[in-house]
């Protein structure tokens, strides 16, 4: 169909696009812009259990070059998603949607989605230099905030980046990308219900890395996500590893 120049695109499960994988790889190497709306995106599915929960998924579609990954964090950022994919005339994309119930963010508090096109954005910040930066995907970008919220009450300057696809990101002028993570802020937690592999780029050495080491399990949401570490409390204390690990470099 896109060869036909018809602007197509597929949906199905994260975990299906496996069974895509060549299809998706050869529309990279011949530069077609199809659409790939992948959603279940994680260990959200609960009782479907780990044969449905992605977890590999996500850094599989980072590695094919050519192809732009898109994991939105709300409904804004479903919308600036969709404007950046819909532009791209010789790249596949894909949209990497949630099952679960996400809170829309109050873009009134917090900043615009329009930088969603730039692959990653500061959602949260603080006066000054921040002294740790959470950076998240999804649905994990709303439990960021809470956990910023957190570390604000205890006295902790901490910054919240949205990052969406890190094609795009990496795309951006070095200036920008030291904006939005500042090299001399070492202290930084990435939290993401994928697994951690490439997330060390984006930490650094003294960050911690909050997500799948292992494949997920049957339970209910509210019970993986704590099992997982998916809480305010595991984001704060990684965040406070993570400033003691910078503090003592």
């Amino acid at each position: 169909m896109s060869l036909s120049g018809l602007r197509a695109f597929g949906a199905s499960f994260l975990i299906f696009s496996d069974y895509m994988k060549a299809a998706i790889r050869l529309a990279a190497l011949m530069e077609l812009p199809v659409i790939y709306v992948f959603t279940h995106d994680s260990i959200g599915l609960g009782e479907d259990g780990p044969t449905h929960q992605p977890i590999e998924q996500l850094i599989a579609l980072r590695t094919i070059p050519g192809l732009i990954t898109l994991r939105p964090a709300d409904a804004n950022e479903v919308i600036e998603a969709w404007r950046t994919v819909i532009e791209l005339t010789h790249q596949p994309a894909c949209l990497v949607l949630s099952r679960q119930a996400v809170p829309t963010i109050d873009r009134g508090r917090y900043a615009p989605a329009a930088s969603v096109r730039r692959g990653a954005y500061v959602l949260a910040d603080t006066d000054g230099t921040p002294e740790v930066i959470l950076i998240g995907s999804g649905s994990e970008v709303s439990l960021c905030l809470a956990s910023r919220d957190r570390l604000s009450r205890d006295g902790i300057k901490a910054r919240v980046v949205s990052m969406p696809s890190w094609e795009l990101f990496e795309q951006q002028e070095a200036s920008y990308r030291d904006r939005v993570l500042p090299p001399q802020v070492a202290a930084r937690v990435s939290v993401e219900m994928g697994s951690i592999i490439g997330w060390d780029r984006y930490v650094g050495r003294y960050g911690e890395r909050i997500g799948m080491r292992s494949f997920g399990a049957s339970a209910p949401l509210k019970d993986l996500l704590p099992h997982f570490g998916f809480t305010v409390e595991a984001i704060v204390a990684a965040a406070r590893k993570s400033m003691q690990s910078a503090h003592t470099r």
